[in-house]
């Protein structure tokens, strides 16, 4: 099957109301390491469409508040207890929200960068935002917090790693099977961050 061809998770995400097939790799990664708990504090960077902000409303029944970034409009109209801005997440105008709204329990990115087909560069675009998510993780996470980074693989990802083996009680890589077979990506987890 071509990546054009609508999948099974295509298809699943479309019945069930998300703009995003992506919404199976949070939900797997969250069967996996339970990151959600009512009452959370949440940020999302790389947010649009949507879909794992809204599927974080949804599991908590909207118990919960979740803060979101990314330079593309969402895909959804951005449900109650979504606060959502199309900017940039490591930039001044973020920085005053995610201080404001933080500290967070839990934040995750899907943030990927555009792609050129140079997968040197590529990966070393995936680097910097990854690294730029645990740079605010390392500032605006509580305690016992949990991080999820979406990062290309290409040798990097183990310095980051190792980085946050130093910041949580555990750290390790993940790649769901949601993820489609020709992807090169893989999420970082990292949960109970140390206390100061």
């Amino acid at each position: 099957m071509t990546r054009d061809k609508a999948d099974h998770y295509t298809l699943q995400a479309k019945k069930e109301g998300y703009p995003a097939r992506s919404v199976y790799k949070l939900k797997e990664i969250n069967e996996k390491f339970r990151l959600l708990r009512p009452e959370m504090k949440v940020l999302d960077i790389g947010a649009a469409p949507g879909s794992w902000s809204l599927f974080v409303l949804r599991t908590l029944k909207n118990r919960c508040e979740v803060t979101a970034f990314d330079l593309q409009p969402l895909g959804i109209t951005p449900p109650a207890g979504l606060v959502f801005l199309t900017v940039d997440a490591f930039g001044e105008k973020a920085a005053t929200l995610i201080s404001e709204r933080g500290p967070f329990d839990l934040v995750m990115s899907d943030a990927a960068p555009a792609t050129t087909g140079n997968r040197t560069v590529d990966t070393g675009r995936s680097f910097t935002i990854a690294e730029s998510v645990l740079a605010l993780v390392e500032t605006h996470l509580s305690p016992g917090g949990s991080v999820v980074i979406k990062i290309f693989q290409g040798g990097d990802e183990k310095v980051l790693l190792e980085r946050m083996k130093g910041l949580f009680g555990s750290a390790r890589a993940f790649k769901p099977k949601a993820c489609r077979s020709d992807s090169f990506e893989t999420y970082l987890i990292g949960t109970d961050k140390k206390g100061v």
